[in-house]
């Protein structure tokens, strides 16, 4: 439904190669700037796309979040995270089926086998794999981040920033909400930011100068 685009990720030493998320349509590639664009992820487990990430240093490595996060009623949610190595002309499952909705990857500015997620969960209930998750082994297992992140089985992280001048530095924002049949809930006590130097092996919430209420969905960014 809509024809959302969800997510553009580019390869910065080649700009004239982009890639498109579809919340409901797929991943596309073009590498002649815009002017044609070829499917490359429209025939695998779902194709509700909700985070797109390019290791830069070689962007043969790609990596495709399933679920996009506008969590309206019409929400696609996904099968968990693709990767390729090929440049997107061959994409494997790399787990995390049950997270529904990823909507943001995070990759390590130098070595490959670190990547990072947030997820949000199940939207139409208190069930499924969310938070903040953590490889370092290029995907092939998977550890829920916790040491101070709220864990329950209702929050889920929206946003995942790092500090690109230092890898081991991440900001997460976490989210709890459920969607009812006649009522979005959004909100309550376990969300907020949350802040990791020693690369999510522990984290704090961050209190001075924001709201100490029920916090809704959060977004980030780090100036680069």
């Amino acid at each position: 439904m809509a024809g959302r685009i969800s997510y553009i990720e580019a390869v910065e030493a080649n700009p004239a190669v982009v890639f498109v998320g579809a919340a409901s349509g797929g991943v596309w590639k073009s590498t002649n700037a815009g002017t044609t664009w070829e499917q490359i992820f429209g025939r695998y487990g779902s194709s509700n796309i909700g985070a797109l990430a390019v290791f830069q240093p070689n962007p043969e490595i790609i990596w495709v979040g399933t679920g996009e996060g506008n969590v309206r009623n019409s929400v696609g949610w996904g099968d968990g995270i693709y990767k390729s190595t090929d440049g997107g002309r061959t994409f494997v499952n790399m787990g995390l089926r049950d997270t529904q909705i990823i909507d943001k990857i995070v990759l390590h500015p130098s070595n490959p086998d670190i990547v990072y997620l947030p997820a949000q969960g199940h939207l139409w209930g208190y069930n499924g794999e969310r938070g903040v998750f953590r490889s370092t082994n290029g995907g092939r297992s998977w550890t829920r981040l916790a040491g101070g992140l709220p864990n329950n089985d209702s929050t889920g992280a929206s946003a995942l920033v790092m500090d690109p001048t230092n890898p081991d530095v991440l900001y997460a924002g976490m989210w709890e909400r459920i969607r009812r049949p006649d009522i979005f809930e959004s909100g309550g006590p376990h969300g907020g930011i949350y802040k990791t130097t020693d690369g999510g092996n522990s984290w704090r919430r961050l209190t001075s100068g924001l709201p100490p209420v029920r916090t809704g969905k959060i977004g980030l960014a780090v100036y680069r």
